[in-house]
């Protein structure tokens, strides 16, 4: 970044402090990930100059023949991924993704059944806060209070009170797998069209580490990032018979130019998942999640729903007397970086959360393995132990550092 340190040093060091970060702290956050070197080539690529409204070879501009050609790469590559029908590549977000969706079939105020935000579901599926708690109708289903985990008969009954045109299912701090199947059967039980918003764990069924929705909902949201690892970004598949208005919500409907540098990273991004490094970095991810789960639990520490199924887990702080809020900052301040996270029937306002959530896409990306999670866990637990210690936070900070030496980021290779 010789160039960019001459014209504006600011952002020169801001960045290259970021890059240390990244290099010597743990990253935990279920939605972070590390991007590979040509992923961030092709992000940050000449394709950042060209505007491309419309679709390929359908362009309103001229000289898009190149760019062109990424899109239909990306396209193509996403649909071997996912084995799906239709492909829309490019929503800036997932968010956007998401308001594709409800605006290629719903009507302003129709009903929408989604995941309650404190047990896992996300802002785009109807918080009041959000595009979609203002422009429709929400109505909420979550987890069992017994098993902290979906009770589709429970479901059921509530699809069949409200009487949803879409029901949402798709997480963002679930740690159980999700039955698609169940949702289609309920869904057509009042006719209701299914949108799956996959987008924490889209690189886990890309690699058939968790049943697909792709048979099943008529609408499949995600990012590209997280556990795709790929750059930020959302995609749209869906079912041939929606193609025409999903395109149609999203350009002209919804957004202008698409950002062709990142669907140029994307198409990187779906080729690596193609490949069988890939899939060995998905099933690694969910073996390194049991293992943090299993070392916490043993630390006598409470899970949400005893355990996880994929990437993340939610830890229950009540009974240590920690807020999630706390809890974040102890570990910050010791080199582990995640996040606090409301947890089911949680009691504390939402910027303060009684739980926090653990993630392992990052540190699988970076090479780490069984060995490492058991360490990991063991820190944080050392740290939650005794969170008001400085000198604990330093020698945690000092392993920190010395681990993730062990697993160089961005200096050769990855």
């Amino acid at each position: 970044m010789s160039i960019l340190g001459d014209v504006d040093p600011d952002i020169y060091k801001a960045i290259s402090e970021e890059i240390l970060r990244e290099r010597n702290k743990l990253q935990l956050i279920a939605s972070e990930n590390h991007t590979s070197q040509a992923v961030l080539e092709a992000q940050g690529s000449v394709m950042t100059n060209k505007y491309a409204e419309g679709y390929p070879h359908k362009r309103y501009y001229g000289g898009c023949q190149f760019v062109d050609v990424a899109e239909d790469l990306a396209i193509d590559r996403a649909k071997k991924l996912f084995n799906c029908e239709h492909v829309n590549v490019q929503p800036h977000s997932g968010s956007q993704a998401n308001m594709a969706v409800y605006f290629s079939v719903l009507e302003l105020g129709d009903t929408i059944l989604s995941m309650e935000l404190s047990h896992g579901g996300h802002l785009s599926h109807g918080s009041p806060v959000s595009f979609s708690g203002k422009l429709y109708n929400i109505e909420y289903y979550g987890v069992s209070r017994d098993t902290e985990t979906l009770d589709y008969d429970e479901i059921l009954n509530k699809t069949r009170e409200v009487n949803p045109e879409l029901i949402v299912c798709g997480y963002s701090a679930y740690p159980r797998v999700v039955d698609f199947k169940a949702f289609r059967e309920i869904a057509d039980e009042v006719g209701a069209y299914l949108m799956a918003d996959i987008a924490h764990i889209a690189g886990l069924i890309a690699a058939d580490e968790h049943p697909s929705s792709i048979p099943y909902a008529d609408f499949t949201t995600t990012t590209t990032h997280k556990t795709l690892r790929g750059p930020r970004g959302g995609m749209v598949m869906c079912k041939k018979e929606h193609a025409k208005a999903l395109d149609k919500a999203v350009f002209p409907g919804m957004q202008g130019g698409p950002f062709m540098h990142a669907i140029a990273a994307k198409a990187v991004c779906f080729k690596e998942a193609l490949g069988a490094e890939f899939r060995e970095y998905a099933k690694q991810i969910i073996r390194n999640s049991r293992k943090i789960a299993d070392v916490l639990m043993d630390e006598g520490f409470r899970l949400v729903s005893g355990g996880t199924d994929n990437h993340l887990m939610l830890v229950d702080l009540r009974d240590r007397n920690m807020t999630g809020k706390e809890a974040e900052s102890s570990l910050q301040d010791s080199g582990i970086t995640l996040n606090k996270n409301a947890i089911p029937f949680d009691e504390q306002k939402p910027w303060i959360t009684s739980g926090i959530r653990i993630g392992t896409p990052s540190v699988t990306t970076r090479g780490m393995g069984e060995p490492e999670m058991e360490e990991i866990a063991l820190l944080i637990s050392r740290v939650l132990k005794n969170s008001g210690d400085d000198k604990v936070k330093t020698e945690v900070r000092e392993e920190v550092t010395k681990l993730c030496s062990r697993f160089p980021l961005y200096e050769a290779g990855r």
